[in-house]
């Protein structure tokens, strides 16, 4: 059985009129697997908190943006690896 792998970017979301988006925490690190639905990373406006859920399952390769890093929408934040069994 062959696997087949595929890479997901996170990136920032719209989250509305704000100048400022700062990564404030990343919740996994490399290497672990993350679930759909779990919370990732936490950005933060000058408004509020928000997390951010992985909106698919795989594995956290790479972490592009690291904590502290101010961020833009659409920016790339890290690299998820995803499998699939043929």
């Amino acid at each position: 059985m062959k696997s087949k792998s595929y890479i997901f970017e996170l990136v920032t979301p719209d989250l509305g009129d704000t100048d400022k988006i700062e990564l404030v925490h990343w919740n996994s690190k490399i290497g672990d697997l993350v679930e759909q639905g779990q919370e990732v990373l936490e950005l933060v406006t000058d408004k509020a908190c928000f997390p951010m859920e992985s909106p698919v399952k795989g594995t956290l390769t790479q972490i592009i943006k690291e904590k502290g890093s101010i961020v833009r929408k659409g920016e790339v934040l890290g690299i998820l690896e995803l499998s699939e069994s043929e």
